[in-house]
């Protein structure tokens, strides 16, 4: 293990932001769970600096994040009622560690590839349900109310609280999200949430509320919980391994679904399968400790790279700041309002929901819009593995279709024979040294849809270097939602390289979907458009002839 220590000050600063934001989420989520927010801490702490140490996402920051922890209070509201509370405990730890032991495997097999195959209809159900979950489940305690576990019964039981709402802890739920939304207007130096914390949380200190508070946080260093999970009996074995799974399944999707995120802002590659080695070590050894389980967050590994983070020691530090936080300040977390961490996960439930790909529901094929809406609303109402699965099955069949009409069709085959262009340059095609020096020819064959836009990006990625980039398109009868935004990305990193693109035998289809998308005209002028391949050189040729 390497450390690369040529950023240390940007890791050094990056680590730090990224613990302090981490901090009261991590408090808030350890009290969703049903583990305590002391759970939620000692997860932070310990995912944060194995995933970092052992992961293959170097600006990654790891820790509790909102999928993990409302399947994780999903397994504990199952549990509770049949169970006595130590054995619920050893139940949930042996969980948690099994699940980090499967993660490991699915590193060691190399199943970390195949998340590039994730529809992004499915990923926006999945990612906006979650969100919605995580909003309803903090219904009850912003009114000063205890929270149903249970969805259905959290909608069939609001009347109550509607009826008679705490309106002190109304008030500090309120205040809480205001601060977390108005702050960043006044400096984005240091984190709104973190700001809402402090300032809300000294409100009842000063002023007598009637709100209830997180209660004790256990002071010191973590202990090892192996007294616990040695009474996990061969018997009991059986019964874990279908939520360890599960878990197991989510924070890999997870895990990885941020890893590409943070690859797209640093432009680098993480490696899959070791990101899962680390995230499962992590979650191993947070469970081992009695934290609760988690992945790569999103918005934490943004925070970490917009401050300078650009190795492994960021994610470590990050931890390592917890720790001291968790050593020191213990007493003055236990006083923290529970309407203001309610406060805080209704904010991260909102930031959570894909509203982009709300907002494109009227421009996409309805069968993405389908298995959109039916993800959403399995993963609220059903199960989140299940709600993966169904959509999963779902985008693949429709795929099939769409791919068995657009094969059926002997219009588009003819179209296509009478398209055909050679696939390089010719003689006589007048274009001088220079200019063929400049440009990049690209032939896509195929449609672009969930299954193929990864490997798009990366075949653009040959690009470099050159400064006009022909994209020869007759060949692509089809693009699905995912394919399109994959498309849209790769543009935009051509724009800022200021690299001309150029389009060239767009089926009629592809041009509509585009249009409706407003990639045409915002990223590829109509000028930029043309039936062939010919065309667009003629067109290369009276421009170099211009100039």
């Amino acid at each position: 293990m390497k450390f690369d220590f040529s950023n240390l000050r940007g890791d050094v600063f990056g680590g730090i932001t990224a613990g302090i934001v981490a901090l009261p989420l991590a408090l808030a989520f350890g009290v969703q769970s049903g583990l305590g927010a002391e759970a939620g801490l000692y997860g932070a702490i310990f995912i944060s600096i194995f995933a970092a140490l052992f992961g293959g996402t170097s600006t990654q920051i790891s820790g509790p994040t909102g999928p993990m922890t409302v399947f994780t209070a999903a397994i504990f509201a199952g549990l509770v009622g049949d169970q006595s509370p130590d054995m619920i405990l050893v139940r949930m730890l042996g969980i948690f560690v099994l699940a980090g032991i499967f993660q490991v495997f699915f590193g060691l097999i190399k199943i970390g590839g195949y998340i590039k195959y994730m529809p992004y209809p499915v990923v926006s159900g999945f990612m906006s349900g979650i969100g919605v979950i995580i909003i309803l489940l903090q219904l009850f305690p912003a009114m000063g109310y205890k929270s149903p576990k249970k969805i259905l019964d959290i909608v069939s039981g609001l009347g109550e609280p509607l009826s008679n709402p705490n309106w002190e802890a109304l008030l500090l739920v309120a205040l809480t999200i205001a601060i977390i939304y108005l702050f960043p207007r006044i400096t984005k130096k240091v984190p709104g949430t973190l700001v809402a914390l402090i300032v809300v949380s000294l409100i009842p200190q000063f002023i007598p509320m009637d709100v209830s508070v997180i209660g004790d946080i256990p002071k010191g260093f973590p202990k090892l919980r192996l007294d616990v999970l040695s009474n996990i009996e061969l018997a009991m074995i059986g019964s874990l391994i279908i939520p360890a799974l599960t878990l197991a399944a989510l924070g890999s999707i997870d895990s990885l679904l941020t890893s590409v995120v943070a690859d797209n802002l640093t432009k680098t590659k993480h490696n899959s399968n070791k990101e899962l080695i680390g995230q499962g070590i992590g979650n191993a050894v947070a469970g081992i400790f009695g934290g609760i389980p988690g992945a790569g967050a999103t918005m934490r590994t943004v925070v970490n790279i917009q401050s300078g983070g650009k190795t492994r020691i960021s994610g470590v530090l990050a931890g390592v700041l917890l720790l001291v936080i968790l050593l020191g300040a213990g007493t003055y977390a236990s006083q923290i309002p529970s309407p203001v961490l309610a406060g805080i996960l209704i904010v991260v439930g909102i930031g959570i929901i894909d509203y982009k790909g709300f907002r494109h529901i009227p421009l996409v094929p309805k069968a993405d819009t389908v298995v959109m809406i039916i993800v959403l609303l399995t993963t609220v109402f059903v199960d989140l593995l299940q709600a993966v699965a169904i959509g999963m099955v779902m985008a693949s069949l429709l795929f099939m279709k769409r791919m068995g009409d657009h094969t059926q069709d002997k219009t588009i085959g003819k179209k296509l024979k009478d398209l055909a262009a050679p696939t390089g340059f010719q003689k006589g095609d007048g274009l001088s040294e220079g200019l063929m020096d400049r440009i990049y020819v690209k032939n896509l064959d195929g449609p672009l849809f969930f299954g193929s836009a990864s490997e798009f990006k990366d075949l653009m990625s040959k690009a470099k270097g050159h400064n006009i980039v022909i994209l020869r398109m007759y060949k692509v009868p089809h693009m699905d939602q995912s394919g399109v935004y994959a498309f849209e990305d790769v543009l935009r990193e051509m724009r800022s390289k200021d690299i001309e693109v150029y389009l060239t035998g767009l089926h009629s289809e592809v041009t509509n979907m585009l249009l409706a998308m407003d990639v045409i005209p915002d990223l590829v002028p109509e000028s930029h458009l043309f039936t062939t391949f010919k065309g667009c050189l003629a067109h290369l040729r009276e421009v170099e002839q211009a100039e």
